[in-house]
């Protein structure tokens, strides 16, 4: 009996339902009870946010596994292999295990459509319950409260920031988007809010499902003193921890996050300091200021967002680089280019404009990047190029040792940048 390989089941996937971003629970929640309603694990924690939900799965992901549990996790976008949106004890699924599981859920669905996405949701979902897994960490897609990943009730439910991005589906303004993205939190259950200044939208529609909320700066905090840092919590419980090693002063709000997650959860899983210790010092994350190479520092970020950019900000302003800061950008058509391309400003010596349009239907052209830098920021200093690896290769040819060469505006920067260094 022939089967599909991956490749030919993802591009299959692509066709079966032609809207690519349909939001909705009923078609893939008919599937799931088709499938038998798996549940991925005994405990499950659901990541939403706008920004900090990968770094905060890979965090609760590597701090959970140092306590010697199973953790399967469940992320997306990849950013070279399909495989890496589902990982099961530390190894991401295998093709061969993806492809069993499609042909489970084509057998379940019958006539009903399913997005790439849903494809992928319950794909991971179905492998997760088959893993024997101590705990399952899924991280939204888009929103919350449509998304796929809302299919599971979750344990515990993780808001790491909100901000604006995906303003098409979501809203247009912070409120809006906080309410969707409070969907993914149950009644009687805990609700962690990553970010010390959350939408008031947020927070009432948390509380109108009836989650118990617990915020960053309330009810827990992060004190940064020398070369380590203290998390506290109201009820007396601290940690004294190393510094993360992920870069970027916005990785001690994630971590704090995590840990705030870990600590509600403590009647069900015992994680002490030495594992969360271990964990900070060890997680890394493709595509969040990943390192690539050296003289000149050459960093990938998927900053895609002004929340985004304004934390790659703060990195530079922190590192204060001895050199010059070269962007390598490029952006899809629905995001603020503009305001991510104020929030680096005059940090950003030289502006290598990479085209996207060659990469999927919703990048920017060379000529819209450039038109769009140049109304945000006149008189920067600027270059345009067709790819991103033409305008990556520009880059580096110009830097000098000491010069940090940032590439970053989307997961198709990440992704080409990140291919081309392989």
């Amino acid at each position: 009996m022939t089967t599909r390989t991956l490749a030919e089941w993802l591009s299959y996937q692509e066709g079966v339902h032609t809207v690519g971003i349909d939001l909705g629970l009923d078609r893939v929640s008919a599937v799931w009870r088709a499938m038998g309603s798996p549940r991925p694990a005994p405990v499950v924690i659901t990541v939403g946010g706008t920004n900090g939900k990968g770094s905060t799965v890979a965090l609760l992901e590597a701090m959970l596994r140092e306590a010697g549990y199973r953790v399967g996790c469940y992320t997306s976008p990849h950013l070279i292999h399909y495989n890496e949106r589902i990982r099961l004890d530390g190894e991401d699924a295998s093709d061969e295990a993806l492809v069993a599981s499609f042909e489970r859920i084509e057998a379940a669905r019958g006539a009903i459509a399913q997005t790439y996405f849903e494809f992928g949701t319950l794909a991971a979902i179905d492998l997760m319950a088959r893993a024997s897994l101590d705990v399952a960490i899924l991280e939204v897609g888009l929103g919350g409260r449509l998304d796929a990943v809302n299919i599971i009730d979750a344990d515990i439910a993780v808001v790491t920031t909100i901000d604006l991005d995906h303003q098409d589906w979501l809203g247009n303004d912070r409120d809006s988007i906080g309410r969707e993205k409070a969907g993914i939190a149950r009644a009687g259950r805990t609700a962690i809010i990553g970010e010390t200044n959350p939408p008031d939208g947020l927070i009432d529609a948390l509380q109108g499902i009836g989650a118990s909320v617990q915020r960053a700066g309330q009810d827990f905090s992060t004190h940064i003193q020398g070369e380590g840092w203290r998390w506290t919590h109201r009820d007396g419980s601290a940690f004294d921890l190393p510094r993360p090693a992920l870069d970027a002063p916005v990785q001690f709000a994630n971590a704090a996050a995590a840990i705030a997650t870990l600590h509600a959860l403590a009647d069900r899983l015992t994680v002490p300091a030495q594992a969360l210790a271990r964990a900070l010092r060890i997680v890394r994350v493709s595509g969040r200021l990943q390192r690539i190479g050296e003289r000149p520092l050459t960093l990938v970020d998927v900053g895609h967002n002004p929340q985004a950019a304004r934390a790659l900000a703060e990195w530079i302003d922190a590192e204060r680089p001895q050199g010059r800061v070269l962007a390598v950008y490029g952006a899809l058509s629905d995001k603020d280019t503009g305001g991510v391309i104020a929030a680096l400003g005059d940090r950003v010596a030289h502006w290598y404009l990479a085209a996207l349009d060659r990469d999927t239907p919703r990048g920017l052209s060379d000529t819209a990047i450039v038109a769009s830098l140049a109304a945000t920021l006149p008189g920067a200093s600027s270059d345009a190029f067709p790819s991103v690896t033409a305008a990556w290769s520009a880059a580096r040819s110009a830097a000098g040792e000491d010069d940090v060469v940032l590439v970053f505006g989307s997961f198709f920067v990440a992704s080409a940048a990140l291919s081309a260094a392989m």
